[in-house]
């Protein structure tokens, strides 16, 4: 898989961003528009919104919207531009605990389901950490039951570095949020289950960070995480053809990841 290229795609090769924004209307001020017209994907995907709908004055040509914003404003969300629109558009897991902050977002497609998702952060001394346990094997109930109908692209900020690999300081920040075992076995789990990790599937021994704090100039020092994925059921994992991190894209304290998919 090394020697594909991201930047040549088949006519049939599906192109697909996500990007955890951190606020749309605020990385609207930070050229959100230019890059999203720059990266050109038939499905873009976008996490922490912080907005209800209507907020932002983004409306790209050729793409159909779908948002789903937390009842708390300001806060969390997800939202798809999608150049084809979806067969059907769920908000949610169906889990009356899990459904109140805007975090999941389904695109049922005739030959696969996109699944957006913005994953609770376990938060500062981990006060979220038990919430996000039981999160986790929620979600991961709610994947498997889609996988059983049809194959699923999960994309987003799952809010885990799975791996040493995926963090630049790994000792320093062990059982810190996002990298504490609990979260990491859920992740080693979720892959187990029948998911594989595009990026780390193409590139085994690439480290590159999609997030880095705003403190301590970590993105000049490079000091970040891979927390942002492009994960995909087993049985479609040999038609990926291109899985990137776009770090050289600013505007968030997350960068863009990329998946080129043959369905």
């Amino acid at each position: 898989m090394e020697n594909k290229i991201s930047g040549i795609r088949k006519e049939q090769d599906m192109k697909l961003i996500s990007w955890n924004v951190n606020g749309l209307r605020a990385c609207l001020t930070h050229d959100f528009a230019a890059s999203f017209a720059a990266l050109d994907a038939d499905i873009f995907s976008v996490q922490e919104t912080k907005m209800q709908p209507g907020q932002a004055d983004f409306a790209p040509e050729g793409y159909t919207e779908y948002t789903y914003s937390a009842e708390k404003k300001g806060y969390s969300g997800t939202a798809c531009w999608c150049k084809t629109a979806p067969l059907a558009v769920t908000t949610g897991i169906g889990r009356e605990e899990h459904d109140h902050e805007g975090r999941v977002l389904t695109l049922e497609y005739p030959g696969f389901y996109l699944v957006n998702c913005y994953t609770p952060n376990s938060q500062d001394g981990l006060k979220r950490l038990d919430y996000r346990m039981t999160w986790e094997d929620a979600f991961r109930a709610y994947l498997l039951e889609l996988d059983a109908k049809k194959p699923v692209i999960l994309c987003g900020d799952l809010n885990v570095a799975h791996t040493e690999i995926d963090i630049k300081n790994a000792k320093t920040n062990r059982m810190s949020a996002g990298f504490t075992d609990q979260e990491r076995a859920k992740m080693t789990e979720l892959l187990a289950a029948g998911f594989t990790d595009t990026f780390r599937a193409v590139h085994p021994d690439e480290v590159k960070y999609s997030w880095w704090s705003y403190r301590f100039h970590a993105r000049e020092k490079n000091a970040g995480w891979r927390i942002d994925y492009f994960i995909v059921s087993n049985r479609i994992a040999d038609k990926v053809t291109a899985a990137e991190i776009h770090n050289e894209v600013f505007g968030s304290d997350h960068c863009p990841v990329e998946l080129v998919i043959d369905l």
